[in-house]
C-alpha cells in the first residue's frame, strides 16, 4: 500500500481542548481509497472510508467534499494544500466575491426583479440576450448596493465604463426613488460579513465548480465511448440527456483538441445521399467553411427547409465540416513538409 498523500487537522472542541484527526490518500494495485480518521467521544481513533475506486478525478473530488466538510466543522489543516480557503483571491477579486456573498445574503427582491424586466425589455429591443447587457449578479449587485451616480454605477464589478455610458440613465432613473442605509465606496461590506460564514460561502462554491467539473468529466469520457463504439447522436442525446445542439457544440470542441470524432462522422452521414455529401463538399471549398448558410444555401437553391427539416441539414453539414477541415489541414502539412 502506498500512501500517497497524509495530512493532520486540529480542532478546538470548545473546551480548551484540541481534536487531533488525519486524511490520508492512498493506492494498492491501481485502487484509490481516501480516509478520514478521528477519535471518537472517549478517544477511541475511528476511520471512515471517503472513497474507493479506480478513477483519479472521482477520488479527487471525494478528497476534497469531504475535505470541505471537514474544515467548515472547524478543523484546520497543519499543512496548507490547495484547500486553502481564499488560495487565488485577493485584492479585487476577493472584494468582488464579497460583494456577491453580502448580496446573496441581503436580497432586494423588488428592485431586482424591476432590473430583470428592464433587462428583458431592453434586450429584446436590441435582439441581444439578456446576459449581455448585465449578468444576474450585477443587477443583484445593482439592487443591493443602489448607486446614484455614473460614478457609483462603474464601481459595481462587472458593469464597467461601456454599459454605464449605454445604460446608466435608464438604471439610475428605476432605483433613484429608493433609499440606501449604505453609500460607496463599498469598503464598509468587509466590516459586516461574518468571515467562517463567508469562507463556508466560499467552500460551497468551490464544491459546486469541482462537482460541475467531474460531472463533464464524466459525460466526456461516455461521450468518447459511444463515440469510438459507432454511436450516433440519437445515441449521444440518450445516454448524456443534452440538446442535439449541445452536443454538436460540444463534438466541435473535442474534435479542436484533437479527439477522434470520424466514427460520429461516419454514423451521421451514411444516411445521407453521397452526391450531397459531394455537392456540400464543392460549397465548402467555394464558399469557405466559416459559415454554414451559403453552403445550405448552394444545396437548397430556393427551396425553404424549416423545423425539423432544417435542424438535421445544418446537423450533417457542421459533421461533414469537421472532416472538411481536417482534410484541409492534412494538407496544408504535406505542402509544407
Amino acid at each position: 500500500m502506498n500512501i500517497v498523500f497524509l495530512n493532520t487537522l486540529e480542532k478546538n472542541s470548545g473546551d480548551g481542548q484540541v481534536i487531533s484527526a488525519q486524511v490520508s490518500i492512498v493506492e494498492e494495485q491501481g485502487i484509490w481509497s481516501v480516509y478520514w480518521s478521528e477519535p471518537d467521544s472517549v478517544g477511541k481513533l475511528t476511520q471512515d472510508e471517503w472513497f474507493q475506486g479506480i478513477s483519479w478525478d472521482e477520488m479527487l473530488f471525494a478528497f476534497r467534499q469531504g475535505l470541505r466538510e471537514k474544515i467548515r466543522s472547524g478543523f484546520r489543516p497543519l499543512v496548507h494544500t490547495e484547500i486553502d480557503l481564499t488560495q487565488g483571491l485577493s485584492g479585487k477579486a476577493k472584494m468582488t466575491q464579497m460583494l456577491t456573498y453580502y448580496c446573496e445574503e441581503n436580497p432586494n427582491e423588488e428592485v431586482f426583479e424591476s432590473l430583470r424586466a428592464w433587462r428583458r425589455e431592453q434586450a429584446a429591443r436590441e435582439k441581444k440576450a439578456p446576459y449581455i447587457l448585465a449578468t444576474n449578479r450585477v443587477l443583484r449587485m445593482i439592487s443591493v448596493f443602489l448607486p446614484q451616480s455614473k460614478e457609483e454605477l462603474q464601481l459595481i464589478p462587472g458593469f464597467g465604463e461601456q454599459k454605464t455610458a449605454q445604460y446608466a440613465d435608464q438604471l439610475l432613473s428605476r432605483i433613484g426613488e429608493c433609499t440606501r442605509t449604505n453609500g460607496f465606496p463599498l469598503d464598509w461590506v468587509a466590516n459586516y460579513v461574518d468571515t467562517m460564514k463567508f469562507e463556508g460561502w466560499l467552500l460551497a462554491q468551490k464544491e459546486e465548480k469541482l462537482r460541475i467539473e467531474l460531472d463533464r468529466e464524466i459525460s466526456k469520457r461516455k461521450l468518447l465511448e459511444i463515440v469510438a463504439g459507432g454511436g450516433n447522436l440519437a445515441d449521444l442525446q440518450t445516454n448524456l440527456t443534452m440538446p442535439r445542439r449541445e452536443l454538436l457544440l460540444w463534438v466541435e470542441d473535442l474534435d479542436r483538441e484533437g479527439y477522434d470524432m470520424d466514427p460520429l462522422v461516419e454514423a451521421e452521414l451514411a444516411s445521407i445521399p453521397e452526391e450531397e455529401q459531394i455537392k456540400a463538399w464543392n460549397a465548402y471549398e467555394s464558399e469557405g467553411d466559416r459559415y454554414l448558410k451559403p453552403v445550405l444555401k448552394s444545396l437548397i437553391g430556393t427551396e425553404e427547409l424549416k423545423g425539423k427539416e432544417l435542424d438535421r441539414a445544418y446537423e450533417w453539414l457542421r459533421l461533414l465540416r469537421l472532416r472538411f477541415r481536417r482534410e484541409k489541414e492534412r494538407n496544408v502539412i504535406q505542402a509544407a513538409s
